[in-house]
């Protein structure tokens, strides 16, 4: 995970109160971490989700995309204070949302970093650990710790 994110990726307690408000929350974060345009990351994120909700059931959504101008795949993990409803294919509210944008180019990268996300968040100790706690750096070592563990 460490190449997706960093401490300045993690939203520890986002306040919002629906989807399109938690996509715009993230979008302007990821503006400012990758220097794309904020309404750009959005309308990606949109056109995503038109085509089917990134919302995985139990709580987690995965909204991703691809943008021309990006150097890397970009990761931001949000903790939402309260869930929101996300048309969720369990159809339960979301309260835990990564965010995943690639370069056009990315090809297998951006589904290899799909994938890791995805398998980090079916960890259900995992999620109740996320949910438990609202400081960024205790967030950040989360989910940068079990890849230093699988990775000795």
């Amino acid at each position: 995970m460490m190449d997706l994110i960093t401490p300045r990726s993690i939203i520890a307690n986002l306040r919002v109160g629906t989807k399109k408000q938690a996509l715009q929350e993230l979008a302007k974060r990821a503006s400012e971490l990758t220097g794309q345009h904020e309404r750009a990351v959005f309308d990606v994120l949109l056109e995503r989700e038109r085509l089917g909700t990134t919302g995985v059931g139990h709580g987690i959504a995965i909204p991703h995309g691809k943008l021309p101008n990006l150097d890397r795949v970009y990761g931001i993990f949000a903790r939402l204070e309260r869930p929101v409803e996300f048309d969720a294919i369990d159809e339960q509210p979301v309260d835990l949302m990564f965010l995943l944008l690639a370069p056009d180019s990315a090809g297998a990268d951006h589904l290899k970093a799909l994938a890791r996300v995805s398998r980090l968040l079916r960890d259900t100790s995992m999620c109740e650990k996320l949910r438990g706690s609202d400081n960024a750096d205790a967030i950040y070592a989360l989910l940068t710790q079990t890849e230093a563990s699988h990775a000795a």
